[in-house]
């Protein structure tokens, strides 16, 4: 009786979607519903303007998707908007909560075992952004510093490997998400901060001084960026991955770059300025999702 009563605990678990569906494609049809994951301070993929409303690179990549979503499920979606973080991003998307993650997460081999990717659509160079004055210019100059770090992120992970930085001791301070890291540079509790280009010029564009910040030193790793689904979520793989090369053929794919990181955008209609990568063309000419490990064999 108790082992037939945990079977049905168990098929009410997963009948209530605690349990990921390998299927959204089913699960969005039924439901008449579809949830992104978004972020609300990474840089120009993805970031909040107020009231509950989300823009970005990958939002909008991600709107495009859903677009072709409807057209494979015959019916139209209402989209929903779920704020994720570093730490509880892959959690939601394999738990059911979120069923398309449109941020800035990195495409690695640890992450694919739990998750899937569609090709990528941004190569990342990791920076380091300092104070304009600081003085400091290389990772040498690290020594002895704060740096600030997102929890649930892996660039400081690649500071600490990169040849430049053997015999280099720094501190590691926490930033619950992008906004946070930033924060505590701008406010002097961090002497730098480590992150992907793309997050460190977004939040430097949107600081009350710009100019008070800049982006410098080596690259310290090239990471490839891409939207996460479900584990083996074959049919939206396929419904995704056939939406990004559609618009890199059409070219929609340039100007969604242009419009986001060449362009003044919302809310203070500040430029990201950060010209489209050998690398990110790389990736948009052979499309692929291959993980960042691959990106790092010589």
């Amino acid at each position: 009786m108790k082992k037939q009563l945990f079977v049905l605990a168990v098929s009410a678990i997963a009948a209530s979607g605690a349990f990921a569906q390998a299927d959204t494609l089913a699960k969005v049809k039924a439901s008449g519903a579809i949830t992104m994951g978004v972020r609300e301070s990474s840089g120009a993929l993805s970031y909040t303007t107020g009231d509950g409303k989300f823009a970005g690179f990958h939002v909008e990549v991600c709107q495009r998707i859903v677009a072709e979503v409807e057209k494979a499920v015959g019916r139209k979606l209402t989209v929903n908007y779920q704020p994720v973080t570093s730490q509880n991003r892959i959690p939601l998307v394999q738990n059911g909560t979120v069923d398309i993650e449109c941020g800035s997460t990195t495409n690695n081999a640890t992450r694919a075992k739990d998750v899937s990717f569609l090709n990528t659509t941004y190569v990342e160079e990791v920076r380091i952004a300092v104070k304009a004055n600081s003085g400091i210019t290389n990772i040498a100059q690290l020594n002895g510093k704060n740096i600030a770090t997102t929890t649930g992120t892996t660039s400081v992970q690649h500071l600490r490997k990169h040849e430049r930085a053997k015999g280099v001791d720094f501190k590691e301070v926490f930033g619950k998400d992008h906004a946070d890291s930033f924060l505590l540079l701008e406010t002097g509790r961090a002497d730098a901060f480590v992150m992907d280009g793309s997050i460190l010029a977004g939040n430097i564009a949107n600081a009350k001084n710009p100019a008070d910040f800049r982006i410098v030193g080596e690259v310290l790793s090239v990471e490839p960026i891409a939207i996460m689904i479900r584990k083996d979520d074959n049919n939206l793989k396929k419904v995704g991955n056939d939406a990004i090369s559609a618009m890199i053929k059409s070219g929609e794919m340039a100007k969604l770059w242009d419009k986001w990181f060449m362009s003044p955008i919302p809310p203070k209609n500040t430029k990201v300025g950060l010209p489209l990568s050998e690398s990110t063309k790389a990736a948009w000419a052979s499309p692929n999702d291959k993980p960042m490990e691959d990106y790092a064999k010589k």
